[in-house]
C-alpha cells in the first residue's frame, strides 16, 4: 500500500502559509519604518515544482510530480515594488492595502486547506468503518 500524499502536501502548504503570514505581518508591522523594504516568499508553485510526489494526471493542466521533503525551498526575498505606491519618501516600500489583501488571501487558503483535509479524513474514517 502506498502512503497517502495528500496529508503531506496539505502539511507542506500549511507550513508555507505560516511562513508567508509571518512575513506579511512583519511587513505590516514595519509599514512606518524608514527604508524598510517589503518582503515576500517563494510562491507555493515553486515549492511544488521542486517536489517528487507522483500524482496521476488525467489532464495536462493538472499537477505533475512534487517533493515535499525539504524546507530549504522557501526563500524570503524583497517583494516586487508596488507600482501604485512605489518607494515612499521615507524609502519604505510597504503598501498596507496590498499587505492586508495578502493576509486575507492567506486566511482563505488556510481555511480551504483545513476544510479539504477534514473532508478527506472523514471520508477515510467512513471507509474504515464499512
Amino acid at each position: 500500500m502506498q502512503p497517502i500524499q495528500l496529508f503531506n502536501l496539505a502539511s507542506r502548504q500549511a507550513e508555507w502559509l505560516t511562513i508567508r503570514q509571518e512575513v506579511v505581518a512583519g511587513n505590516i508591522a514595519n509599514a512606518n519604518t524608514p527604508k524598510y523594504h517589503a518582503k515576500d516568499i517563494t510562491p507555493f508553485q515553486a515549492v511544488l515544482d521542486q517536489s517528487d510526489v507522483s500524482m496521476a494526471r488525467t489532464d495536462p493542466a493538472h499537477l505533475s510530480g512534487n517533493d515535499l521533503s525539504t524546507k530549504n525551498d522557501i526563500d524570503i526575498k524583497d517583494a516586487a515594488l508596488d507600482q501604485e505606491i512605489g518607494v515612499q519618501e521615507s524609502g519604505n516600500t510597504v503598501g498596507l492595502a496590498e499587505e492586508l489583501s495578502k493576509s486575507g488571501e492567506i486566511k482563505r487558503q488556510y481555511e480551504l486547506n483545513t476544510s479539504l483535509i477534514g473532508s478527506f479524513n472523514r471520508m477515510m474514517l467512513m471507509t474504515v468503518k464499512s
